[in-house]
């Protein structure tokens, strides 16, 4: 890469290798995620950041799953935004979108992965997965192809095959165990950029 595109200060390089689970190289290729990231709202994102406007300026979610390409085909794109925002509502700023390409990186730990899809299917908030998120997330793994009642179904056999304290939800710790079992939901948990 020539000088030209190198938007970041080295301390500002040292600080991403030590909040992601990128390597030095994988940061530096990552550049184009700054590229990209102006590319959504170049009216809004400057050239050149200072180390504030990384957290600062922050692209509107609409924008956000409308340009980003590795959002753009997600059915939980918009759920994706709302995890990884800072302010909570899927607007996102450049380390937020950096913080989401580096959770969905191979190179993630497994725990950290089930830990962010673990906050996905928590649509409402509250630790955990009730029947309500699992109908949500039915909705949009199925794009309402199916019924109520077969979505009731569904989300009445995984609580019986997953609810090991009989509360009617997921835990953490059950939502764990069932992805420790299901190998191919972990593979399949990461972006390509």
């Amino acid at each position: 890469m020539g000088n030209k595109l190198l938007t970041f200060t080295e301390q500002q390089l040292e600080n991403y290798q030590d909040c992601t689970f990128f390597t030095r190289k994988e940061i530096l290729r990552r550049l184009r995620v700054h590229k990209k990231f102006r590319e959504i709202r170049p009216d809004l994102v400057p050239k050149r950041m200072r180390q504030n406007e990384q957290v600062t300026i922050r692209v509107p979610l609409e924008d956000v799953v409308e340009k980003l390409p590795e959002l753009r085909e997600n059915p939980f794109k918009q759920r994706i935004c709302e995890v990884f925002s800072r302010d909570g509502k899927g607007n996102l700023s450049f380390e937020d979108i950096l913080d989401l390409l580096s959770v969905f990186s191979e190179q993630a730990p497994r725990d950290i992965k089930v830990y962010y899809a673990f906050k996905i299917y928590d649509f409402d908030n509250d630790r955990h997965i009730g029947t309500e998120d699992l109908d949500s997330a039915l909705v949009l793994l199925m794009r309402q192809e199916l019924s109520p009642e077969d979505r009731q179904q569904i989300i009445e056999k995984v609580i019986e095959e997953a609810d090991v304290d009989g509360d009617g939800k997921l835990s953490f710790m059950e939502f764990e165990h069932v992805i420790t079992r299901a190998p191919d939901f972990l593979s399949t948990f990461h972006i390509r950029i």
